[in-house]
């Protein structure tokens, strides 16, 4: 077998295994929070048969194993339960299936992530390659002290100080980003502007240095050197010669960053109101509702452990002793 699917097959089955590991910490995590679940959803006024029978109906009667072992089964069939949020102590139920509450904000999610990505890579990509290429000047100490800056705000600060400068002293786009499913494309937009910008000049400092770094690092190889001694131009050494070279720390880089765009999108969503899946997950665990908050933990980890694999995949096929054996 070649030696690069020998190494991606082991990368998967080390991502299925951390994924099953990350399940079990999540489950017994939630698990071990103190209370009752049936009586914090039903309220205090539920009586102690109406408690006793919803506990049985979510198997909370049945050993912790037991319980892990049935969720894990219907999650690997698309099943993450039925959320609690809909129940009452009279008995009526208006509870919905996750999988409904989820795809909706996962989509949003999805859409703003996508958007700042889009802005975010070539644009950190180009700082990156061109602060390498004039190393040491003026252009490369501004870029460099810019990013710096803005790597060193928390979130929430971003976003508070676009909101003052963008909605409230010259009101350009809306501060709150309140989206429906059949908001068209472009008031989608217009409507995440101001999240997909904060989160935008958050990474974009993160990739930028990390590709410069990687270039720089580059450029002291000795067949850089070589290139260079043949009279070849800096701009070509650096897009023919030390760029594919450092494809796998810069991939390594974007796909880390790319999974926090999903993973750490809660902070944004909460300062803008955008109904993403951070956003349903901080309701979710302010009601209590488990079934949702197991179900985002779960699709955060599978994020960012396949955008992580990505990066290995990337890192791999790129890299000439696995390309050409001996």
């Amino acid at each position: 077998m070649h030696p690069i699917l020998t190494t991606i097959l082991k990368r998967l089955g080390l991502g299925i295994l951390t994924l099953l590991i990350v399940s079990v910490i999540i489950f017994a995590s939630i698990s071990m929070l103190p209370g009752d679940f049936a009586q914090a959803v039903l309220g205090q006024a539920a009586t102690e048969e109406t408690v006793a029978a919803f506990r049985r109906e979510i198997g909370l009667d049945q050993p912790v194993v037991l319980r892990y072992f049935d969720w894990l089964g219907s999650m690997m069939t698309g099943d993450f339960g039925t959320s609690f949020s809909g129940r009452a102590a009279s008995g009526v139920d208006r509870s919905r299936p996750v999988i409904d509450l989820v795809a909706p904000r996962l989509a949003n999610t999805l859409f703003l992530a996508s958007f700042a990505a889009i802005i975010s890579v070539p644009l950190a990509l180009f700082l990156g390659i061109t602060a390498a290429l004039w190393r040491n000047s003026f252009y490369d100490k501004t870029v460099s002290a810019s990013t710096l800056t803005t790597i060193s705000f928390p979130e929430f600060f971003v976003a508070y100080i676009l909101i003052l400068l963008f909605a409230t002293l010259w009101p350009v786009f809306p501060s709150l980003a309140n989206v429906q499913a059949e908001t068209p494309f472009w008031d989608r937009v217009y409507a995440t502007a101001l999240p997909a910008l904060t989160l935008t000049l958050v990474i974009v400092a993160h990739m930028m240095r990390m590709t410069r770094a990687a270039i720089i690092n580059l450029l002291a190889s000795p067949y850089i050197e070589m290139a260079r001694l043949k009279g070849e131009p800096p701009a070509r050494v650096i897009m023919k010669h030390a760029l594919p070279n450092a494809w796998a720390p810069i991939a390594a880089v974007i796909a880390f960053n790319l999974a926090y765009l999903v993973v750490g999108v809660v902070v944004v969503e909460v300062v803008f109101v955008y109904p993403g899946i951070g956003q349903l997950m901080v309701d979710a665990v302010s009601s209590r509702d488990i079934p949702v908050v197991q179900a985002c933990a779960m699709i955060f980890a599978a994020t960012y452990v396949l955008l992580n694999l990505t990066a290995d995949i990337i890192g791999i096929i790129t890299n000439p002793r696995l390309l050409h054996p001996k």
